[in-house]
């Protein structure tokens, strides 16, 4: 019978019976466990803590400016300014495409102009057929292709002066119209050959 013994042996006997020693170094372990957890979360916090109020205060600071700035703009000036400025682009826009559109039609008359002098030199006095016959017609004929060639190159830009002494024409006057300037270059007949003052008058044109 149970109650034939003594309740303290009985009890004591039951306590021997219990191993407790790893369930008070569980429990043991899970109080430390909560307070480092707790520990944890109260840095944590305060972390978060001055992050918010740091994050307030550039807020303050951002909204400060952002009213200075708003009370302080002006949108008819802005929107004069935009205007203005559109006005502006289109009338820069139609005053470039406008050059291009000139600068393309003087190109094409350059190299009409090219041409014909080009077609001037290779026919020659009588225009490359025939015999010169009598010196007065001979003389009329290349008179005449001297100053049809004088007209061309006046219509480039390019000024043929003749020596009064000589009679060659030893200097020509450049004139740029675009860049609104002149250049004088001296001819030295024998020095450079006549391509090399051909190339430098056209590069200069």
């Amino acid at each position: 019978m149970l109650l034939d013994e003594d309740p303290a042996a009985l009890i004591a006997s039951c306590a021997q019976n219990f191993n407790l020693h790893p369930d008070k170094s569980a429990l043991g372990r899970v109080q430390t466990s909560l307070s480092t957890l707790s520990s944890a979360r109260s840095l944590r916090l305060q972390s978060l803590q001055s992050q918010l109020q740091k994050l307030s205060r550039q807020h303050a600071t951002l909204s400060s400016q952002h009213s200075l700035t708003v009370s302080g703009h002006n949108g008819a000036e802005h929107a004069a300014e935009i205007l203005r400025l559109d006005t502006e682009k289109f009338r820069v826009a139609k005053a470039a495409s406008e050059a291009d559109i000139e600068c393309e039609r003087l190109m094409a008359e350059l190299e009409g102009l090219r041409s014909t002098l080009a077609g001037i030199e290779e026919e020659g006095v009588e225009g490359g057929h025939g015999h010169v016959g009598w010196g007065g017609a001979a003389q009329a004929a290349q008179d005449d292709e001297v100053l049809l060639k004088l007209k061309v190159y006046r219509s480039l830009g390019i000024e043929v002066e003749q020596d009064e002494a000589t009679g060659e024409y030893n200097k020509v006057i450049l004139r740029n119209a675009q860049k609104g300037d002149a250049r004088v270059v001296n001819i030295e007949h024998g020095k450079f050959p006549r391509s090399f003052y051909a190339n430098y008058f056209w590069q200069n044109l």
